[in-house]
């Protein structure tokens, strides 16, 4: 560490190099926080979390008792021993609301241009917007059935869609700003478990059904444009750009050729026009019908092509917005490459995952980590070389969802044990008064004598 900050004074390293190693630092000695905790006011298992992405500063919870909570996780509300950070809710809409869900909450998004609105998704076939300040449902929306995931584009700027996925086998896009529904996207022969909005692009949506199919949609046009096909693939990532710059020069270059040898040809005049229209006619008639190129998200081939043995039940894509990690039934964890829509082939170590319930992953912010809630713990990937890191150990019971912070490089994560833990950079002050006598007593306040 002391090397990479002589080596940033002198000026051999990067400001952003140095950055990047700060935090790859910090997310390698992540443990459960010894300086922070979340008292969880939730009653049932946690499904849902998310850090707002304006200030980073608002947690927002969801639980299968109809709960939802916010968390300002910059501000303790008190400490215990004057050491650990206690964190409680702000505030808690739950059944007793007369607004509130009946049933399980299974999603909760922020608003992703502001902290005023939050939106929630249930179990009780209902997605509702919050205002934050007052608590109360701004609108709602009546979905066909069971919501799993709901998903906002967070670089959106000329639309506030919500995207939903439930048990219907078609995606639904929610409008805040007429209160109705402006798409419904059909294709999945199943129920739709997971969905994600594209980093790169406003318009593209990628949806993860319970058929096992991952499609990609653009909203502007009708019908999906690519479905992702586990047997398609390509081996580790894609080549450098000068590569592929240079194989493209080369095709740029057989295609100007071809575009000169085209302009020598001699441009038929009157009648000869006439003559070529009859002629072209009379070989399509004589070849047969013609055979329409039907679009490759329609063809029956591409139809059928899956991406897991059973259902998608993650989505996430890197902050770069060039690949995208998927999570199946399976218990397989893909690397896709989202310009090939290939299996990138990375042979991510062994996990176990739950089968019949939607898992929220989470990626670090230079996209090198991603953390996959496993049973009872949560393993961190290497995303590239598919090792396993680290594995975190504190909940009781299944964990379901996980969030990661890259303002203050820490990562949330919720159980159906009720819990909320923080897993951060242990706080060295904390731990050496830890390691002292009694727990209070700090090592430079101890003496030799003995008793």
């Amino acid at each position: 560490m002391w090397k990479a900050v002589k080596d940033r004074e002198a000026g051999v390293l990067l400001p952003s190099s140095f950055a990047s190693r700060i935090r790859s630092h910090r997310v390698a000695s992540f443990d459960l926080s010894n300086h922070k905790e979340i008292v969880s006011p939730h009653n049932g298992a946690i499904n849902s979390l998310q850090v707002d992405l304006t200030e980073a500063r608002y947690l927002l919870s969801g639980a299968s008792d109809g709960s939802a909570a916010v968390y300002d996780i910059q501000h303790a509300t008190d400490y215990e021993r004057g050491l650990i950070a206690k964190h409680r809710s702000l505030f808690v809409v739950d059944k007793q609301h007369s607004h509130g869900h009946r049933y399980a909450i299974s999603t909760v998004i922020w608003y992703p241009v502001d902290t005023g609105l939050f939106i929630t998704g249930s179990f009780d076939h209902y997605i509702k917007v919050w205002d934050t300040n007052t608590t109360q449902v701004v609108m709602d929306f009546k979905m066909p059935g069971k919501v799993y995931r709901t998903a906002m584009s967070s670089i959106a700027t000329t639309h506030m869609l919500i995207a939903a996925g439930s048990t219907d086998v078609q995606v639904r896009l929610c409008d805040i700003a007429s209160g109705a529904f402006t798409h419904t996207l059909s294709g999945h022969r199943d129920g739709v478990m997971s969905l994600e909005w594209s980093t790169s692009s406003e318009w593209i949506l990628v949806t993860g059904g319970c058929d096992g199919a991952i499609r990609f949609w653009d909203i502007r046009r009708a019908g999906c444009f690519r479905i992702l096909d586990q047997s398609r693939s390509q081996l580790g990532r894609r080549p450098p750009l000068a590569e592929s710059t240079s194989k493209k020069g080369s095709v740029t270059g057989q295609s100007s050729s071809v575009k000169t040898a085209v302009s020598q040809r001699r441009i038929p005049l009157g009648n000869e026009t006439k003559q070529l229209r009859t002629l072209r006619k009379s070989q399509i008639l004589t070849r047969g019908p013609v055979v329409q190129r039907l679009h490759p998200g329609l063809s029956s081939s591409h139809n059928r092509a899956t991406a897991h043995y059973g259902a998608v039940t993650g989505l996430r894509a890197t902050g770069d917005g060039m690949y995208l990690l998927s999570s199946g039934s399976d218990s397989r964890l893909r690397l896709w490459d989202i310009d090939s829509g290939c299996n990138t082939l990375v042979n991510y170590e062994a996990m176990r995952l739950q089968p019949t319930k939607a898992l929220q992953l989470a990626v670090t912010q230079d996209s090198s980590l991603v953390f996959v809630p496993c049973m009872a713990t949560v393993k961190a990937y290497d995303v590239w070389s598919g090792m396993t890191c680290r594995t975190f150990r504190g909940h009781y019971e299944l964990v379901n969802c996980c969030c990661f912070s890259s303002q203050y490089q820490e990562l949330y994560s919720g159980s159906n044990d009720r819990q909320i833990l923080v897993w951060s950079p242990p706080n060295p002050i904390i731990a050496e008064m830890e390691d002292g006598r009694g727990g209070l007593v700090s090592v430079a306040d101890q003496d030799n004598w003995s008793d």
